[in-house]
């Protein structure tokens, strides 16, 4: 390291599957057009050139990437072997032979990346910023105490969420991988996180999209002068059916029914054709439709990489804020909306001495921002070596944060209209939850505005955007990381992958169309990726933490951004943000939601399949655990120090070369 640039060395000899002697020989990239050092005798960097020159000075070694060896001293390039004797430049290296050394090679091509920085934020934003923060968020605010809510939430995005957000951003950017072969170079025993993520997220493929599916339906339905569901002389509705809106005077019984509602269970849903998860009828070949278009849209937007979906999320992205903002214009401006803002902000203090508001506050500043489902890793790996990721972390978490604040007020202000309306307390209309609140609440409130269609079209809409980049970055965090690990069989082949992988979510998804599709969604919502994802980012965390060391992933971030983080980062790293995930997770599992939706209550037997499901892909983390220690040779003891040890180094982009960390 303290060796100037230009000294010559011998080079080492190296032997087959074992790592090269120090001071190999440094091999230039074929398609590099720069040379390390273009003047034999220049030993002192020129002023613009010491910005470069410091970073060999901290902890690694100006090499080439490993490449495969010989076995005789001499290194092969891509056109042909090249004697030691004859390479002009030398410094210390790390050669590696035998097949591992040949994948690092095929590693070492220009790595994508995105074409701007704001391509970068615009899809991180998009992946945070999902229908959740549109129905999820402002009813779990108005349930723990509306504006006392924001004080456990703001709390737990501080020590919790943003931490392990950056966390993800920084490990991403510094070593260049997907989901899966990152552990390699982060403790190589924890590689079934990569492998449990992979399995979490296409399970989220098969029923997010799903919803997207309903929204597009209602989006079809909304091209017409009349809304379908604002009357009740339609060929699905009931005799308990009531408009309350309609000029005529109508009393609202304990009986009665919105056309609203029953056009969603009814006509969308058709969940009166299911008896429940034991029954769940034929297949709604309206909604299979609709969920075959967005999936081709899904493809042709990722199939090429970020180069490509960079470019989508400047739609997906950005309209939804568009449409938010004319909605609160015009929310605000419906008589009632008061009354729904003020029971939205309404603080009830009592509320923080309760547990529960605290693990709600903690699980949903988690699902909001989305560490844990390799997508953060993936997007963060196409960036720069030296992109401002902490700068990142904050713009994107916060905008997520206010976004969801701001969807109160546009759910709620409609909440009061309708409150208004029904000459009801805002509590009585705010009863649906979840997708209900959009679909039977929210639509009901729009077919009854002026220029209801277009509010319709618009609000709708915005619902796809939403769901459309959040699929985007969902499933890119799956090709990353596959791609990443099988560079060999799929680098060449992504276009064959995408397709082969959107066929397999089209496949999942079946079941989620049926006529009790709907339950089926809301059984994988609670438990496919709640627990699992909590318990993957709790591994992950003290993965990074404690095996891998927070001085040296301190270090790491520094080697890109040029400063450590403080004592506030690795305070939060070490001890809360583990705690954090430990407490969400074991209050889950100790009080496990008791599931209904609409009339059904489900059965005990479908908690027991709920915790299967989940357990299926956290079981990769032990799994591969065992066999790791089976296949590594030597005693138990070396054994668990090989497993934690980091196989192979770190590339650091240099110039035209790269560095390995060592």
């Amino acid at each position: 390291e303290t060796e100037p640039l230009t000294s010559k060395k011998d080079a080492s000899d190296c032997n087959e599957g074992e790592d090269c002697k120090e001071n190999g020989l440094l091999v230039r990239n074929p398609k590099s057009a720069l040379r390390l050092v273009e003047d034999g005798n220049k030993v002192h960097p020129s002023p613009g050139d010491k910005g470069e020159a410091a970073q060999i000075s901290n902890g690694y070694s100006g090499v080439q990437s490993s490449v495969p060896c010989n076995g005789m001293g001499e290194v092969e390039d891509a056109q042909g072997t090249a004697p030691a004797a004859t390479t002009t430049t030398t410094t210390t290296t790390s050669t590696t032979c035998g097949a591992e050394g040949q994948q690092q090679l095929m590693e070492l091509e220009d790595r994508e990346t995105w074409s701007k920085k704001i391509d970068f934020l615009l899809s991180v934003i998009g992946y945070a910023v999902d229908l959740g923060n549109v129905w999820r968020f402002p009813y779990i605010c108005y349930q723990n105490g509306g504006g006392a809510f924001l004080i456990p939430y703001t709390i737990m995005a501080i020590f919790g969420g943003i931490p392990l957000f950056y966390m993800e951003l920084a490990l991403g950017q510094y070593h260049r991988n997907g989901c899966i072969s990152i552990w390699r170079k982060i403790c190589p025993i924890f590689k079934g996180i990569g492998f449990a993520i992979c399995i979490i997220d296409l399970y989220v493929a098969s029923y997010y999209n799903t919803i997207m599916a309903w929204a597009f339906y209602y989006l079809v339905s909304s091209f017409t002068a009349e809304l379908p569901w604002t009357s009740c002389t339609n060929a699905w509705n009931t005799g308990n059916c009531t408009n309350y809106f309609s000029k005529d005077n109508v009393s609202w019984s304990l009986h009665s029914i919105s056309p609203a509602e029953e056009f969603y269970t009814r006509q969308v849903l058709q969940v009166h054709r299911s008896n429940g998860l034991d029954d769940l009828g034929g297949i709604s070949w309206q909604l299979t439709l609709c969920l075959l278009l967005i999936f081709t849209i899904v493809y042709f937007s990722i199939w090429k990489g970020v180069k490509t979906s960079g470019k989508v999320v400047w739609v997906t992205a950005t309209f939804p804020y568009i449409i938010l903002f004319i909605l609160l214009v015009r929310g605000a401006t419906l008589p009632g909306a008061w009354r729904g803002v003020l029971y939205y902000l309404k603080p009830d203090w009592q509320k923080l001495l309760a547990t529960e508001v605290w693990v709600d506050a903690a699980a949903q500043i988690f699902f909001s921002l989305g560490p844990g489902f390799g997508v953060l890793l993936a997007y963060a790996s196409y960036n720069k070596f030296h992109n401002n990721c902490y700068q990142d972390a904050l713009v994107t978490s916060t905008v997520n944060c206010v976004t969801s604040f701001v969807s109160g007020f546009v759910i709620f202000t409609v909440l009061g209209y309708m409150a208004e309306m029904r000459n009801e307390d805002v509590s009585e209309v705010a009863k649906d939850t979840g997708p209900s609140l959009l679909f039977i609440t929210y639509a009901e409130a729009i077919a009854n505005m002026p220029a209801s269609t277009f509010f319709a079209i618009i609000f709708f809409l915005m619902l796809l955007t939403l769901g459309l980049d959040s699929t985007f970055a969902g499933l890119e965090g799956v090709i990353t990381g596959v791609l990443d690990e099988f560079p060999h069989v799929w680098s060449k082949r992504r276009e064959l992958f995408v397709l082969g992988l959107t066929i397999v979510c089209f496949l999942g998804s079946l079941a989620t169309l049926t006529f009790g599709g709907a339950y089926v969604v809301k059984l994988f919502e609670e438990y496919a990726t709640g627990p699992a994802v909590l318990t993957v980012v709790f591994l992950e965390a003290v993965a990074v933490a404690w095996f891998y060391g927070i001085t040296q992933f301190c270090n790491d971030v520094k080697e890109m951004l040029g400063f450590t983080p403080g004592w506030y980062w690795r305070v939060c790293w070490v001890a809360i943000s583990p705690i954090f995930l430990l407490f969400v997770t074991c209050s889950f599992l100790s009080n496990p939601p008791e599931l209904r939706l609409f009339e059904y209550n489900y059965p005990y037997w479908t908690t027991v399949v709920g915790y299967c499901i989940g357990t299926s892909s956290v079981i990769c983390i032990p799994i591969y655990m065992v066999y790791r220690l089976i296949i590594t040779p030597g005693t138990l003891k070396e054994r668990i120090l090989k497993s934690i040890t980091p196989e192979t180094a770190t590339e650091i982009p240099f110039g035209d070369i790269r560095m390995n960390a060592v």
